[in-house]
């Protein structure tokens, strides 16, 4: 378990390659960033509430935009994947939503996270879903991936770029209840419960998670090989080490 990590005794221990994971949850992009830079980085990640699970090196429970603002200078890549409960059209004239199943608010923080992004002067990829205000630089689906989920996310691309990947044409349908239907499928569906949505398990073996058994986390997480994925195309962009 990753306990919370008081900051500047963190930055004290810096690994040659500093990675910062904003609204990290239990760090499916965590994951992904390790597997993609290899053993010679340190991964920081912030949420604000607490995650036990935490894949990565160090945890700060707090306010990414604040913690991006005071500390993101120090970090060589910054990931963040915003709160995407409310992002979609629907919703688009408030400031917060609400998930009233678990009794928490979510702040629309696209816009103050990408000032504080881009204040910092590094490379960042800020993540979101189709109906968000992040950019659409790139498109990952699981399909990309042999995974058991789609879960198409879009990534805005900060001071650094690549080119999209290829979207293969998916082989089904998300197995379960559509309009009265059941339907089956190669793909599960990682999202709420009932209606034939995905078990802890299969979303573990759909997303390529095995280090949580929170279904709540668990659905919210990123499969680590689409930041694997963003990772090395980070690495093969020559810019780490060129931001100011």
């Amino acid at each position: 378990m990753t306990q919370p990590t008081d900051i500047p005794r963190a930055l004290a221990l810096r690994e040659p390659l500093w990675v910062l994971d904003g609204c990290c949850c239990i760090g499916g992009a965590t994951e992904g960033l390790r597997r993609a830079f290899g053993p010679n980085v340190h991964i920081t990640g912030v949420d604000t509430v607490p995650q036990p699970d935490y894949r990565g090196d160090s945890f700060h429970q707090g306010d990414v935009v604040d913690f991006i603002r005071d500390c993101g200078r120090e970090f060589d890549f910054i990931h963040v994947s915003p709160p995407c409960q409310g992002e979609g059209a629907p919703t688009k004239g408030t400031n917060r939503t609400r998930n009233e199943a678990i009794g928490r608010t979510y702040p629309r923080l696209i816009r103050p996270v990408r000032a504080a992004l881009e204040a910092t002067g590094r490379p960042y990829v800020m993540e979101n879903v189709a109906g968000s205000e992040v950019r659409k630089d790139i498109r990952l689906c699981g399909e990309q991936f042999g995974l058991g989920v789609l879960m198409h996310r879009y990534f805005e691309l900060g001071n650094w770029t690549t080119a999209q990947p290829a979207h293969p044409r998916h082989r089904g349908r998300v197995r379960g209840w559509r309009h009265g239907e059941y339907h089956e499928g190669p793909y599960v569906a990682a999202y709420g419960k009932g209606g034939g949505k995905a078990t802890v398990e299969e979303i573990r073996a759909a997303k390529g998670i095995d280090w949580s058994t929170d279904h709540l986390r668990l659905r919210e997480a990123l499969p680590p090989a689409y930041m694997e994925w963003i990772g090395r195309a980070f690495l093969a962009s020559g810019t780490l080490g060129v931001a100011a």
